[in-house]
């Protein structure tokens, strides 16, 4: 019996690239590897077009779309993308932000309200800063340029939320420099930052802040999921195991080859003092697959998008992946 083709478009990540080369296949499949290195195009083609058979995917607008009960996919728990927003809180040093909780009542630029980014940013402002949320103006739109931030999908929030969409026809990054917002979350991080002198970050040492945050909460934000569309996985489910086993090796394989002494893979001058924190922090594997390993950022997710309107009730988490061995 041949192989099931399988096309999965997805970011060159370390953890990815033994898919793309091919020392590593899942077993029955023939994983055809589309290379996109702009999360937002897949994302939108995914869900506007169901253009691939298997995508990385905006964690937030998987979850959004169960919420609602016509989901046109399934996720295995496998995440391309995971990454602390700490450092991407940015301000306008002349608006008294001198403390996280200095964001209440404040106009806050944003990309994209439902994007994951968000949802963990405000997640962080709601549970650790005490900040009220409904004080605040969002404002929507792109951060480097005019317009808005990619087709998202996601579906109409529940809740009534104060958010503006950008039309002066400047960027965020703009706005935020003259002091027309008071500071921006998400994932993109202003070209204003180092450019001009009253925009900086909100944690000026945000490797220490974010370090603290995962070891007080156990939480390391997952932006990804690897969705599959739903008739395909309902027509051949015995393709989750194989999957997951060939993402999970090819992921180990990047921390084997990150973790080799002999000569420097990547252009990281202190690689060997990351690598040691890593051991101390993540007990070795920051990237762990699976539900358990990621069961306090899965159940943070889910209760921040209760909270902030993006889905009506907590979902639990053996309903939103594909169960698998190992």
């Amino acid at each position: 019996m041949p192989d099931i083709k399988l096309n999965f478009a997805c970011g060159l990540y370390d953890r990815m690239l033994a898919l793309y080369t091919g020392d590593v296949s899942p077993e029955g499949i023939d994983l055809q590897f589309q290379v996109e290195d702009s999360p937002r195009v897949i994302f939108d083609r995914m869900a506007g077009e169901l253009a691939f058979d298997m995508a990385e995917f905006s964690a937030s607008e998987y979850i959004s779309q169960r919420g609602r009960g016509d989901c046109p996919f399934v996720a295995l728990p496998v995440f391309p993308s995971k990454l602390f927003r700490h450092g991407f809180i940015c301000i306008n040093t002349t608006k008294g932000i001198n403390a996280p909780a200095d964001l209440a009542g404040k106009r806050i630029g944003v990309p994209l309200y439902t994007m994951t980014a968000a949802v963990f940013n405000r997640g962080f402002m709601q549970h650790d800063c005490g900040i009220d949320l409904d004080t605040i103006q969002w404002v929507q739109g792109s951060v480097n340029y005019t317009g808005s931030h990619g087709n998202p999908s996601a579906p109409p929030l529940l809740k009534d939320i104060n958010i503006e969409v950008n039309e002066t026809g400047k960027p965020l990054s703009q706005l935020l420099a003259e002091g027309e917002i008071d500071a921006t979350i998400g994932s993109t991080i202003p070209d204003s930052l180092g450019a001009h002198p009253d925009v900086a970050r909100l944690f000026p040492d945000y490797r220490a802040a974010e370090r603290d945050y995962y070891q007080r909460t156990k939480i390391h934000p997952i932006m990804h999921v690897l969705a599959i569309k739903r008739d395909i996985y309902e027509a051949n489910p015995w393709i989750a195991q194989p999957l997951y086993e060939a993402f999970t090796k090819s992921k180990d394989l990047a921390l084997e080859k990150l973790r080799y002494s002999g000569s420097s893979r990547y252009m990281l001058p202190f690689l060997r003092a990351d690598l040691d924190e890593i051991d101390e922090v993540f007990d070795g594997d920051p990237w762990p697959y699976g539900i358990e390993a990621n069961r306090p950022t899965l159940e943070a997710l889910v209760t921040y998008m209760v909270d902030q309107g993006l889905i009506a009730d907590p979902i639990p988490l053996d309903e939103l992946f594909i169960s698998i061995d190992g």
